[in-house]
């Protein structure tokens, strides 16, 4: 039979770190009560050259790594942004291609190369 202290002194918490797109590392940690952030980051292994500097956060909202952490608190590795977000959606955008009127549908069978960009639009000399 498990006593309430043995219940308290242990918890449970989810540690989710992506290095890259499209891959994803998730592993769950049985951590003695009063645990940080950062005993969590011990715990994984997935550091061995240290994790001073890596941005952190509980369910969604960046946290130091002195934070103490809960039952069941799911622990995310954030990692930096490879492109700005605005550009990103410009090329988005340009490989789309010009938008139609509205009511106006392109073909269903209609394919453009997203290779090109559209480059910048030509002034018509009158």
């Amino acid at each position: 039979m498990v006593t309430d202290d043995t219940a308290r002194s242990n918890l449970t918490v989810v540690l989710v770190y992506s290095p890259q797109a499209r891959d994803l590392k998730c592993r769950t940690l049985p951590l003695p009560a009063d645990s940080t952030v950062g005993d969590a980051l011990k715990a994984s292994g997935w550091f061995s050259q240290g994790f001073e500097g890596l941005a952190v956060g509980i369910w969604g909202r960046k946290t130091p790594l002195d934070t103490v952490v809960r039952q069941g608190d799911r622990i995310e590795i954030y990692r930096g942004l490879t492109v700005d977000p605005k550009e990103a959606r410009r090329q988005r955008y340009r490989a789309q291609g010009e938008k139609l009127p509205k009511g106006y549908h392109r073909p269903r069978d209609w394919v453009k190369d997203m290779t090109q960009s559209p480059g910048p639009k030509k002034a018509v000399s009158t």
